[in-house]
Protein backbone atom coordinates (compact mmCIF):
# COMPACT_ATOMS: atom_id res chain seq x y z
CA UNK A 1 0.00 0.00 0.00
CA UNK A 2 -1.04 4.90 -1.08
CA UNK A 3 1.82 0.99 0.24
CA UNK A 4 3.29 0.93 0.32
CA UNK A 5 0.44 1.08 2.96
CA UNK A 6 -0.80 4.72 3.40
CA UNK A 7 0.84 4.85 -0.57
CA UNK A 8 -1.23 2.27 -1.78
CA UNK A 9 -3.47 3.84 -3.99
CA UNK A 10 -0.27 5.14 -5.82
CA UNK A 11 0.48 1.59 -6.25
CA UNK A 12 -3.29 0.80 -7.27
CA UNK A 13 -4.04 0.80 -11.27
CA UNK A 14 -5.24 -1.35 -13.92
CA UNK A 15 -3.74 -4.99 -14.40
CA UNK A 16 -1.86 -4.93 -17.93
CA UNK A 17 -3.39 -6.86 -20.61
CA UNK A 18 -2.00 -9.70 -21.96
CA UNK A 19 -0.11 -8.30 -24.77
CA UNK A 20 3.38 -7.84 -26.52
CA UNK A 21 4.88 -5.06 -24.51
CA UNK A 22 5.67 -1.49 -26.31
CA UNK A 23 9.12 -0.99 -27.86
CA UNK A 24 11.43 1.39 -25.88
CA UNK A 25 11.38 4.63 -28.24
CA UNK A 26 13.88 7.33 -27.44
CA UNK A 27 14.89 10.05 -28.97
CA UNK A 28 17.19 13.09 -27.78
CA UNK A 29 16.82 13.55 -24.36
CA UNK A 30 13.90 12.77 -21.66
CA UNK A 31 11.28 15.31 -21.77
CA UNK A 32 11.21 16.45 -18.66
CA UNK A 33 7.71 18.35 -19.74
CA UNK A 34 6.37 14.87 -20.30
CA UNK A 35 7.78 13.60 -17.03
CA UNK A 36 5.93 16.09 -14.87
CA UNK A 37 2.65 15.04 -16.67
CA UNK A 38 3.19 11.50 -15.79
CA UNK A 39 4.34 12.51 -12.16
CA UNK A 40 0.94 14.79 -11.74
CA UNK A 41 -0.98 11.63 -12.93
CA UNK A 42 0.24 9.28 -10.51
CA UNK A 43 -0.80 11.80 -7.80
CA UNK A 44 -4.22 11.98 -8.85
CA UNK A 45 -4.71 8.39 -9.61
CA UNK A 46 -6.10 5.25 -6.52
CA UNK A 47 -8.31 3.93 -5.15
CA UNK A 48 -12.23 5.12 -5.67
CA UNK A 49 -13.56 5.90 -2.30
CA UNK A 50 -13.05 4.85 1.38
CA UNK A 51 -11.51 1.88 1.98
CA UNK A 52 -10.29 -1.03 4.45
CA UNK A 53 -7.18 -3.49 4.07
CA UNK A 54 -5.92 -6.23 6.25
CA UNK A 55 -2.64 -7.13 5.74
CA UNK A 56 0.85 -9.65 7.09
CA UNK A 57 4.36 -8.13 7.54
CA UNK A 58 6.27 -11.07 6.70
CA UNK A 59 10.11 -10.77 7.82
CA UNK A 60 12.47 -12.56 6.00
CA UNK A 61 15.98 -12.53 7.12
CA UNK A 62 18.93 -13.29 5.25
CA UNK A 63 19.81 -15.37 8.21
CA UNK A 64 17.58 -16.57 11.29
CA UNK A 65 13.99 -17.21 11.97
CA UNK A 66 11.25 -15.49 10.56
CA UNK A 67 8.63 -13.05 12.27
CA UNK A 68 5.36 -12.44 10.95
CA UNK A 69 2.96 -9.70 11.88
CA UNK A 70 -0.37 -8.67 10.90
CA UNK A 71 -2.35 -5.34 11.01
CA UNK A 72 -5.56 -3.43 8.89
CA UNK A 73 -5.77 -0.50 7.49
CA UNK A 74 -8.71 2.42 6.66
CA UNK A 75 -7.99 4.68 4.11
CA UNK A 76 -9.75 8.06 2.76
CA UNK A 77 -9.10 11.50 1.51
CA UNK A 78 -9.88 14.74 3.20
CA UNK A 79 -8.70 18.62 2.38
CA UNK A 80 -5.21 18.02 2.56
CA UNK A 81 -4.95 14.81 0.49
CA UNK A 82 -5.08 11.25 1.36
CA UNK A 83 -4.98 10.03 4.77
CA UNK A 84 -4.81 6.73 6.46
CA UNK A 85 -4.80 5.07 9.99
CA UNK A 86 -2.56 1.62 10.44
CA UNK A 87 -3.40 -0.74 12.96
CA UNK A 88 -0.10 -2.52 13.56
CA UNK A 89 -0.19 -6.13 15.83
CA UNK A 90 -3.22 -5.43 17.67
CA UNK A 91 -3.63 -6.94 20.96
CA UNK A 92 0.31 -7.96 21.22
CA UNK A 93 2.98 -6.39 23.34
CA UNK A 94 3.96 -4.53 19.88
CA UNK A 95 0.32 -2.98 18.97
CA UNK A 96 0.98 0.43 17.77
CA UNK A 97 -1.09 3.07 15.48
CA UNK A 98 -0.15 5.67 13.14
CA UNK A 99 -2.19 7.86 11.02
CA UNK A 100 -0.98 9.22 8.30
CA UNK A 101 -1.49 12.41 6.13
CA UNK A 102 -0.08 12.74 2.79
CA UNK A 103 0.09 15.00 -0.25
CA UNK A 104 1.13 18.90 0.08
CA UNK A 105 1.54 19.07 4.22
CA UNK A 106 2.79 15.62 4.90
CA UNK A 107 2.17 14.51 8.33
CA UNK A 108 2.56 10.97 10.64
CA UNK A 109 1.34 10.53 14.10
CA UNK A 110 1.56 7.24 16.46
CA UNK A 111 0.59 5.68 19.76
CA UNK A 112 1.39 2.78 21.49
CA UNK A 113 -0.88 1.27 24.57
CA UNK A 114 1.78 2.44 26.73
CA UNK A 115 1.75 5.80 25.63
CA UNK A 116 -1.76 6.28 24.05
CA UNK A 117 -1.68 9.74 23.60
CA UNK A 118 -0.93 10.65 19.46
CA UNK A 119 2.49 11.95 19.26
CA UNK A 120 3.57 13.51 15.95
CA UNK A 121 6.89 11.85 14.42
CA UNK A 122 8.89 14.53 13.20
CA UNK A 123 12.36 13.58 13.63
CA UNK A 124 14.16 10.14 13.48
CA UNK A 125 11.48 8.12 14.15
CA UNK A 126 10.56 8.38 10.58
CA UNK A 127 13.57 5.94 9.48
CA UNK A 128 12.56 3.63 13.02
CA UNK A 129 11.26 0.09 11.66
CA UNK A 130 8.23 -0.04 12.62
CA UNK A 131 8.06 -3.38 14.52
CA UNK A 132 10.63 -5.36 16.20
CA UNK A 133 12.80 -7.22 13.54
CA UNK A 134 10.87 -4.97 10.65
CA UNK A 135 12.54 -2.83 8.24
CA UNK A 136 9.73 -1.44 6.83
CA UNK A 137 9.54 2.75 8.68
CA UNK A 138 6.70 5.16 9.05
CA UNK A 139 8.66 7.06 6.26
CA UNK A 140 7.84 3.96 3.71
CA UNK A 141 4.78 3.57 4.86
CA UNK A 142 4.12 7.46 3.94
CA UNK A 143 5.71 7.46 0.58
CA UNK A 144 6.02 11.72 0.79
CA UNK A 145 8.60 11.74 -2.12
CA UNK A 146 5.96 11.17 -4.62
CA UNK A 147 5.07 15.04 -3.91
CA UNK A 148 8.32 16.52 -3.85
CA UNK A 149 9.04 18.93 -6.67
CA UNK A 150 12.90 18.40 -7.21
CA UNK A 151 12.95 15.54 -9.49
CA UNK A 152 14.53 14.56 -13.33
CA UNK A 153 12.92 12.30 -15.78
CA UNK A 154 15.85 9.73 -16.97
CA UNK A 155 13.31 8.28 -19.76
CA UNK A 156 12.49 4.64 -20.17
CA UNK A 157 13.74 1.27 -19.25
CA UNK A 158 12.69 -1.78 -19.08
CA UNK A 159 10.90 -3.70 -15.81
CA UNK A 160 9.47 -7.08 -15.67
CA UNK A 161 9.70 -7.00 -19.96
CA UNK A 162 7.80 -3.70 -19.68
CA UNK A 163 8.29 -0.38 -20.39
CA UNK A 164 8.78 2.00 -17.07
CA UNK A 165 9.56 5.79 -16.64
CA UNK A 166 12.60 6.51 -14.14
CA UNK A 167 12.54 9.15 -12.16
CA UNK A 168 15.37 10.64 -9.66
CA UNK A 169 13.72 12.86 -6.91
CA UNK A 170 15.41 15.10 -4.11
CA UNK A 171 14.08 16.00 -0.66
CA UNK A 172 13.00 19.59 0.27
CA UNK A 173 15.48 21.61 2.05
CA UNK A 174 14.36 21.28 5.55
CA UNK A 175 13.88 17.35 4.84
CA UNK A 176 17.31 16.98 3.78
CA UNK A 177 18.41 18.75 6.73
CA UNK A 178 16.35 16.58 9.12
CA UNK A 179 17.04 13.27 7.65
CA UNK A 180 20.77 13.52 5.89
CA UNK A 181 21.33 9.74 5.07
CA UNK A 182 18.70 10.03 2.46
CA UNK A 183 20.24 11.78 -0.49
CA UNK A 184 17.20 10.67 -3.25
CA UNK A 185 14.74 8.13 -3.98
CA UNK A 186 14.21 6.96 -7.34
CA UNK A 187 10.95 5.22 -8.72
CA UNK A 188 9.34 3.44 -11.88
CA UNK A 189 6.48 3.79 -13.16
CA UNK A 190 4.75 1.50 -15.84
CA UNK A 191 4.66 3.80 -18.98
CA UNK A 192 1.28 2.40 -20.11
CA UNK A 193 -0.81 2.74 -16.87
CA UNK A 194 1.35 4.95 -15.09
CA UNK A 195 1.51 3.18 -11.87
CA UNK A 196 4.38 2.64 -9.16
CA UNK A 197 6.41 -0.75 -9.46
CA UNK A 198 9.11 -0.10 -7.89
CA UNK A 199 10.79 2.63 -5.30
CA UNK A 200 14.51 2.42 -4.33
CA UNK A 201 15.81 4.76 -1.87
CA UNK A 202 19.40 6.49 -2.21
CA UNK A 203 22.18 7.08 0.38
CA UNK A 204 25.69 8.58 -0.20
CA UNK A 205 26.74 8.49 -3.69
CA UNK A 206 23.50 7.87 -4.78
CA UNK A 207 24.39 4.19 -3.42
CA UNK A 208 20.37 2.08 -3.44
CA UNK A 209 20.03 1.64 0.19
CA UNK A 210 16.35 -0.40 -0.03
CA UNK A 211 14.70 -1.17 -2.76
CA UNK A 212 10.20 -1.95 -2.43
CA UNK A 213 8.87 -3.65 -5.34
CA UNK A 214 4.97 -4.43 -6.44
CA UNK A 215 5.23 -8.35 -6.96
CA UNK A 216 1.95 -8.95 -7.63
CA UNK A 217 -2.58 -7.36 -8.36
CA UNK A 218 -5.75 -8.42 -6.84
CA UNK A 219 -8.78 -7.12 -8.56
CA UNK A 220 -11.45 -6.52 -5.72
CA UNK A 221 -14.90 -4.89 -6.46
CA UNK A 222 -13.61 -3.97 -9.93
CA UNK A 223 -10.31 -2.27 -8.79
CA UNK A 224 -6.95 -3.66 -9.46
CA UNK A 225 -5.34 -3.52 -5.79
CA UNK A 226 -1.71 -4.25 -5.30
CA UNK A 227 -1.27 -7.80 -3.44
CA UNK A 228 1.95 -8.65 -2.55
CA UNK A 229 4.88 -5.94 -2.11
CA UNK A 230 8.72 -7.10 -1.24
CA UNK A 231 11.06 -4.70 0.93
CA UNK A 232 14.26 -5.30 0.85
CA UNK A 233 17.65 -3.39 2.72
CA UNK A 234 20.23 -3.78 0.77
CA UNK A 235 22.77 -3.93 3.32
CA UNK A 236 21.70 -6.57 5.35
CA UNK A 237 19.88 -8.21 2.21
CA UNK A 238 16.93 -8.67 4.65
CA UNK A 239 13.35 -8.94 3.31
CA UNK A 240 10.00 -7.97 4.38
CA UNK A 241 6.88 -9.00 2.39
CA UNK A 242 3.60 -6.70 2.86
CA UNK A 243 0.68 -9.05 1.53
CA UNK A 244 -3.30 -7.73 1.27
CA UNK A 245 -4.94 -10.56 3.12
CA UNK A 246 -8.43 -8.71 2.90
CA UNK A 247 -10.13 -5.76 1.62
CA UNK A 248 -13.23 -3.25 1.23
CA UNK A 249 -13.35 -0.86 -1.08
CA UNK A 250 -16.62 2.14 -1.76
CA UNK A 251 -16.87 2.25 2.10
CA UNK A 252 -17.70 5.63 3.55
CA UNK A 253 -16.00 5.97 6.97
CA UNK A 254 -16.28 8.73 9.80
CA UNK A 255 -14.21 11.73 9.88
CA UNK A 256 -13.32 10.65 13.15
CA UNK A 257 -11.70 7.69 12.71
CA UNK A 258 -8.93 9.76 10.99
CA UNK A 259 -8.53 12.72 14.26
CA UNK A 260 -5.14 11.95 15.99
CA UNK A 261 -7.21 12.28 19.34
CA UNK A 262 -8.75 9.13 18.83
CA UNK A 263 -5.72 6.86 17.23
CA UNK A 264 -5.48 4.82 20.69
CA UNK A 265 -9.06 3.84 20.04
CA UNK A 266 -9.28 0.36 18.19
CA UNK A 267 -11.36 1.01 15.19
CA UNK A 268 -14.18 -1.63 13.99
CA UNK A 269 -13.88 -3.52 10.78
CA UNK A 270 -16.38 -3.50 8.52
CA UNK A 271 -18.86 -5.54 8.27
CA UNK A 272 -17.98 -8.94 7.20
CA UNK A 273 -20.36 -9.55 3.98
CA UNK A 274 -18.01 -6.18 2.90
CA UNK A 275 -14.77 -7.78 2.99
CA UNK A 276 -13.47 -9.89 1.14
CA UNK A 277 -10.93 -12.45 1.68
CA UNK A 278 -7.62 -12.89 -0.47
CA UNK A 279 -5.25 -15.34 0.24
CA UNK A 280 -1.58 -14.63 1.44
Amino acid sequence: MATMLSGITAWAAPKPANEAPAPLLQFGKPDQAEGAKALEQLRRQGIAGDYYLEFQLRFMPRRGAELLYTGAMWGAQNDAGLISRVQLSAGTPEARHLLIQNWAEPAVWGSTPAHPEAVRLDGPELFAPLLPGIDITPFDLQMPFIHWTDFRYDGLTRFAGRPAHIFLLRPPAGFALAHPALKGVRVLLDSQFNALVQVELLGEGDRVTKTTTVVDLKKVGGQWIVKTIDVRDEGTKNKTRLSITAAALGLELSDALFAPAGLAVDPAAPPAGKITRISP
